[in-house]
């Protein structure tokens, strides 16, 4: 496998597709609520924290924004700040809904409308896809992130985190999270390691990842490549493009 990451670039047009044989895929998360420009590719990824505050008007928007979008293959999970999309908080979490709104946004998401835009959202749980040039993904996506104030999609012990994150099947090549793993492009601004050490420990045993995008820490958005003890190479990515100015991470990665 060779691998190309882009992080900054003049323009969504400045870098050519490396052509046959590679795919290219467009990584972004934290948009919360922002419509940004993106650089075209064969997959467009987005990790969470779609909307601002999470109301299902605001993810709606999103998905309309998304849906326009032009990339053969997209997928998305949700993050904390996507509260109308996880079924498991009280109706109180959600100021002036209805059950039925809330419903009614769950249904949208994976609805046959959203899906004939090419649009793929993932609540734990995989896919696959095979590019335009004939290769075949893996995918599996989890909107889940360590408890931290109110949110979304947050687990508070390890016995939580521990069963979600052991849902990912061992043959994944792509994974989609919204929290970062522990120590990888995790730091806060006020030096604190934020990721989560059991989704770490359960990368270690994905051999097969080749690419692992994720969000919700702003700050520390980047691309790493890391290799694990079999000696192949994993991309991590933190696509928090919500500060001004930040721009969807580009990665290439040859059949």
């Amino acid at each position: 496998m060779v691998v190309k990451t882009h992080i900054e670039y003049d323009s969504v047009d400045s870098i050519p597709h490396p052509g046959a044989g590679w795919t290219r895929f467009v990584c972004i998360s934290d948009t919360h609520s922002r419509r940004e420009p993106l650089p075209f590719g064969d997959v467009l990824l987005h990790s969470g924290d779609l909307s601002a505050w999470g109301y299902p008007h605001q993810v709606k928007a999103v998905i309309s924004w998304l849906k326009e979008e032009p990339h053969p293959v997209k997928i998305i999970v949700a993050g904390n700040h996507d509260l109308c999309l996880d079924a498991r908080l009280p109706i109180e979490a959600h100021v002036d809904e209805t059950p039925e709104s809330l419903e009614s946004i769950r249904e949208y998401v994976r609805s046959q409308e959203v899906k004939n835009a090419g649009l793929n959202y993932l609540e734990h749980e995989s896919m696959e896809f095979t590019t335009e040039g004939g290769r075949s993904w893996k995918v599996y996506g989890s909107p889940a992130a360590p408890h931290y104030a109110g949110g979304a999609f947050q687990y508070k012990n390890e016995a939580a985190a521990k069963e979600l994150y052991n849902r990912i099947p061992l043959d994944t090549e792509i994974l989609l999270t919204h929290t970062p793993p522990f120590e990888v492009l995790d730091l806060t601004r006020k030096g604190k390691n934020a990721g989560c050490r059991f989704l770490g420990e359960r990368l270690e045993m994905l051999h097969s990842c080749r690419l692992h995008v994720f969000g919700h820490i702003h700050e520390a958005r980047g691309a790493l490549i890391l290799k694990n003890e079999d000696n192949n190479e994993r991309v991590a990515v933190n696509a928090a493009i919500a500060h001004r100015g930040s721009k969807p991470i580009i990665v290439d990665i040859s059949h």
